[in-house]
């Protein structure tokens, strides 16, 4: 018999390759009789999941095109989701218009992840005295030089202070780029880790203050419930309602967003585009520390 295949190629960051494992086991149940095939930006998250068949990196697809299109029964979904109507009007969530794109109905499907058991055991290595409080300040590039994003990354003074909240009680892990400015006090990630590795460390984590970021799809696939601040992004495209969800004030719309297209701000966080003038602006502070 004649082996059939749905072939799905998932560009983008990490978060949107952990977005796009919610929908696995309900494309596997709509084509039962298909083996499904990833190509992905970050394989790795696919490679335990027991609805996959085979994964590929982006750029490395030696003879894709024998194996699984020429002359075989083959379904390819090599769509953008971020340029679906309703994701642009930010009326319905990243997962839910993929389920438009695969054709597949959308019930609140949650990301997935499956550590093997050299994850589990080499997750000892985040064994502190203290419990540890997880904070995220800084997403995006490990490489780049931008030392603070603001669309999606954490304002330091903010950081700083939820920091000095739990200093006594927790050992304080900031994850954040080289670039970034460090907490101090805190236990730096500033350096590759694998995707897996740093999932660990939010696994065992006791609490967590992330962004939208990869970090915060993840903890959604661990079940742990997370503080997640937003600013130039929406939950609504990639929030959940595990999370506890923190946005920014609505800005005034005094700046002119003269090279905004179909959407408001792009995700590096340009400068001309950011619409706050003060830190008070964007978040009351104060009353952010009294809640978390």
């Amino acid at each position: 018999m004649e082996e059939k295949y749905i072939v799905w190629h998932i560009e983008g960051g990490l978060g949107k390759n952990i977005a796009a494992t919610s929908l696995l086991n309900s494309l596997k149940e709509k084509h039962p009789e298909r083996k499904i095939v990833i190509v992905a930006s970050y394989p790795e998250i696919f490679l335990n999941l027991p609805s996959v068949y085979r994964v590929y990196r982006l750029g490395s697809t030696q003879y894709f095109y024998d194996d699984y299109i020429k002359n075989k029964d083959t379904i390819v979904f090599k769509h953008e989701p971020y340029y679906e109507t309703h994701h642009i009007l930010k009326n319905k969530h990243l997962i839910a218009n993929w389920c438009k794109i695969l054709d597949i109905e959308y019930k609140n499907q949650s990301p997935v992840l499956n550590f093997n058991i050299i994850h589990q055991i080499n997750a000892t290595k985040w064994n502190r005295e203290k419990p540890i409080l997880l904070i995220q300040t800084n997403g995006g590039v490990l490489n780049s030089d931008l030392i603070y994003s603001w669309t999606r990354d954490l304002p330091f003074y903010l950081s700083t202070q939820i920091a000095n909240k739990y200093k006594e009680t927790h050992h304080i892990i900031q994850v954040c780029k080289p670039s970034s400015l460090k907490i101090e006090g805190a236990e730096i990630i500033d350096y590759t880790l694998s995707a897996m590795e740093l999932f660990t460390l939010l696994a065992v984590s006791d609490k967590r203050i992330l962004i939208d970021s990869s970090l915060q799809h993840a903890a959604v696939a661990l079940n742990v419930p997370s503080t997640v601040f937003w600013i130039g992004t929406s939950p609504k495209n990639f929030g959940y309602a595990l999370h506890n969800n923190i946005i920014a004030n609505t800005p005034t719309d005094t700046t002119k967003l003269i090279d905004a297209y179909l959407f408001d701000y792009s995700f590096e966080g340009i400068t001309h585009e950011c619409p706050y003038y003060s830190l008070e602006e964007m978040f009351d502070v104060p009353k952010i520390i009294e809640k978390i």
